[in-house]
């Protein structure tokens, strides 16, 4: 049986613009290819924070200049960017494995990820995106309903909720191609974030945490690893301080109480572990590491990394 693996891309392995994203893709693509010539069964998942921003942004920009058009929803824009990173991605990694005289389908799977609606974030939202607006038209995006945040000195902008994943509404999907031996890419940026009414799916106006979303992803399709690839090698504590000190591999106990002690950033590492906790706690034999793409076959033979077991 080979080992099934969930592989979470970090913006580094993306880039921001289009070009970069063109570029960034070519090694991403070696990182999934060298897993997959390995032998592991490998699903992905992404970020896609400045993606979704720039599509968000420039929608709303069309509308405002076209009152005909109507402004693009959150979700709309999550699933814009799902499309075209998978368009890349899915096209970078056969173009490798294919280079290597491998021939594996890679596909892309539209997912949408049930939320909530009493979640709390849904009363908080944190997640600051899109264009810079005057005041006047900050009143106007309150009038409907949004939150919106003023950033002194360049304007204001909109502020969005971020709730846990509860349920990937496509897992058997994703399930059914891994178990045909494919390659797949779901539930990316995070998933797009609905709420579930009877039989009817309605987009949200949120983003979901891809960390948790690639934890509820390995979680549901009963993966071995989960891999979060970050801009770092190791996770530090007490980072920048005199006594740093990077992670080697650590029990879910001691990540719980370095979580507690508040070593992670709230935006930053702490969903990651949250995520690697999560999926880890209680399943005898899964592991969960935190690297950089470029390191992940070094952090596979214990030769570097941060390890969740």
């Amino acid at each position: 049986m080979k080992k099934r693996v969930v592989v979470a891309l970090g913006h580094r392995a993306l880039g921001t613009t289009l070009p970069e994203q063109k570029v960034a893709v070519k090694s991403t693509a070696k990182c999934i290819a060298d897993l997959i010539e390995a032998g592991y069964q490998v699903a992905i998942t992404h970020s896609n924070a400045p993606q979704v921003g720039m599509i968000h942004t420039a929608l709303n920009e069309f509308a405002k200049n076209h009152p005909e058009y109507t402004a693009s929803p959150m979700s709309v824009c999550t699933a814009m960017s799902q499309g075209y990173i998978g368009y890349d991605l899915q096209n970078g990694i056969r173009e490798e494995l294919l280079n290597r005289g491998i021939y594996r389908t890679v596909s892309t799977v539209l997912t949408q990820v049930v939320v909530d609606p009493y979640d709390d974030a849904f009363y908080t939202p944190t997640k600051v995106l899109g264009r810079y607006m005057n005041a006047e038209e900050a009143n106007e995006e309150r009038k409907k309903g949004n939150f919106v945040v003023e950033e002194p000195g360049k304007g204001f902008r909109r502020a969005v909720s971020a709730p846990n994943p509860v349920k990937i509404v496509e897992l058997d999907a994703v399930k059914a191609l891994l178990d045909a031996d494919q390659i797949v890419i779901a539930a990316g940026g995070g998933g797009i974030p609905v709420l579930e009414q009877d039989n009817h799916l309605r987009g949200a106006s949120a983003v979901i945490e891809k960390d948790l979303a690639a934890g509820k992803l390995a979680e549901g399709i009963n993966a071995d690893l989960l891999i979060i690839l970050t801009n770092v090698e190791k996770v530090c504590i007490n980072l920048g301080k005199p006594n740093e000190e990077p992670l080697d591999t650590i029990t879910v106990d001691q990540a719980k109480t370095y979580m507690e002690e508040g070593h992670f950033g709230i935006y930053n590492m702490l969903p990651k572990f949250r995520a690697a906790v999560e999926f880890v706690e209680g399943h005898e034999g899964r592991k969960a590491y935190i690297t950089s793409f470029d390191k992940v076959s070094d952090a596979l033979n214990g030769k570097t990394g941060t390890v969740i077991e």
